[in-house]
């Protein structure tokens, strides 16, 4: 079972996790997840099963916004669960130039070096349907 270290696990989630998210990168995106991996939002009562749930979320996400962007990372990594809680600011742009802005919190659990489960906490409305 591969372990990352505290900076494997932060680069996961900051740069590999986010930052492909933020780039709108679909491929890239669904390749930190374990192909059984689960995505819950918590705040809406709503899980995606499996890479290809997963993946169409992301398809739908990205094609519903201009521009995404999330920073401002405020981390607590544990290395021995292979465990990340982080917060952090997420903005949209939609195409008609509305701006949202959320303070957001999500929960990130890692085995053999991919996401297998994500809990978001949202302090908006859920965009990943």
């Amino acid at each position: 079972m591969q372990s990352l270290n505290a900076i494997q696990l932060r680069e996961m989630v900051e740069t590999k996790y986010f930052g492909n998210v933020d780039m709108k990168f679909l491929e890239a995106t669904a390749d930190c997840f374990d192909p059984d991996a689960t995505f819950t939002i918590q705040t809406a009562n709503l899980t995606h099963n499996g890479i290809s749930e997963i993946r169409r979320m992301f398809n739908d996400f990205f094609s519903s916004y201009k521009k995404i962007w999330h920073g401002e990372f405020h981390h607590v990594i544990d290395i021995e669960r292979q465990a990340v809680a982080v917060q952090f600011i997420a903005t949209r742009d939609t195409f008609d130039g509305e701006h949202q802005r959320a303070s957001n919190c999500n929960f990130f659990h890692f085995e053999n070096g991919k996401i297998k489960t994500v809990r978001v906490y949202m302090s908006d409305e859920n965009p990943l349907v």
